[in-house]
């Protein structure tokens, strides 16, 4: 079937049904940790798209979304308390600062207390993560080569990670520590 221009026609999709929603969130849960709030918004985006598509408006689907995201919640498929444990654990791994943790962490949803509660039960020290962030960027101690000329470079790169300056300060000036961090 094409139109008057000779392209081809698609037909629109279906409308959104509570079992379309469920699939939805299922398929995108099979493959990524999220917290409630961002199933919420990545069902939200989809509902908008096939509306968009259909010519409908996508607020009357709004309930709808809320109750699947209410059963995900209800059945244990999302609990943003472990989604943020993971996330703190996984990110101070490479070398994450608590404010930028908690700046990721809030664009995923989750609130404010759930995240002080994931950072303050978390064992890795802003200093370990600090010290993670500089060997992984080559900073301070890890640079190969002449160090000095790039101290403020080093201390920028860190402050933008959110480090605190004195905690960047020592690491940057600080020596490496070749038994604990290997080559």
């Amino acid at each position: 079937m094409t139109d008057e221009t000779g392209k081809p026609v698609r037909k629109p999709p279906r409308k959104v049904s509570e079992a379309y929603l469920q699939r939805a969130a299922m398929s995108y849960l099979e493959r990524y940790a999220s917290s409630a709030e961002n199933l919420r918004r990545v069902l939200r985006r989809k509902v908008d798209k096939r509306c968009r598509l259909r010519g409908e408006d996508p607020a009357e689907f709004h309930d709808m979304i809320d109750e699947v995201v209410a059963k995900s919640l209800k059945i244990g498929l999302i609990d943003d308390t472990r989604y943020a444990e993971a996330r703190v654990a996984s990110l101070r791994r490479r070398g994450g600062s608590a404010r930028a943790i908690q700046a990721k962490l809030s664009a995923k949803g989750v609130d404010r207390s759930t995240i002080a509660a994931a950072l303050e039960g978390e064992e890795g020290d802003e200093e370990q993560a600090a010290r993670a962030f500089a060997r992984r960027r080559k900073l301070g101690p890890f640079r190969p080569g002449e160090r000095a000329p790039y101290r403020d470079k080093d201390l920028a790169a860190m402050a933008r990670a959110g480090f605190r300056f004195d905690v960047a300060r020592r690491i940057v000036e600080g020596e490496r520590d070749e038994d604990q961090d290997g080559p």
